[in-house]
């Protein structure tokens, strides 16, 4: 549980560094399927992560400018509704039809916009707010810890 909002926001910052490193893939080792694990290749592993920061990135949209935000309250009901393996089935298809270089720019975009506006974000709202808290460890602190394993086993079969 975070106290305020410069501990959380260091903590994400460092936590999303080592996936940068994906940035620096060719198309090529991208594309490629990693045997073992998820089976996913570095494009899915970026298209995954970067879906779920702009569910985060909505919900900090609007708790920037209200006390409540309707996209958590859809992306709970969502979750419950149809659970986590088909939602993440959908988000690899919906991804998997954009272009790479789609891909690529949210990779690089979307983990600084959600932080800048956290930064905005009345703690309050979402520091304070054990609820709306624990959505944004969930969609990136825990979620980046989660798949550490797949940018391990990408990075490495990229080689040096």
């Amino acid at each position: 549980m975070y106290l305020d909002a410069l501990s959380f926001l260091e903590d994400e910052r460092d936590a999303w560094r080592p996936y940068e490193a994906l940035a620096a893939l060719t198309d090529d080792q991208l594309e490629a399927p990693i045997e073992g694990g998820s089976g996913w290749s570095g494009r899915d592993l970026m298209a995954h992560l970067v879906a779920w920061q702009l569910v985060a990135l909505d919900v900090a949209r609007e708790l920037a400018v209200d006390e409540t935000s309707a996209a958590k309250a859809r992306a709970d009901a969502d979750w419950e509704r149809r659970g986590g393996e088909a939602i993440n089935d959908e988000i690899q298809r919906t991804w998997a039809a954009k272009p790479l270089d789609d891909v690529r720019q949210a990779f690089a975009n979307a983990g600084g916009e959600l932080r800048g506006y956290l930064t905005v974000v009345p703690e309050t709202r979402w520091i304070k707010n054990a609820d709306n808290q624990r959505f944004m460890i969930d969609e990136t602190l825990d979620h980046y810890d989660e798949h550490r394993s797949d940018l391990d086993a990408i990075l490495a079969a990229a080689g040096p």
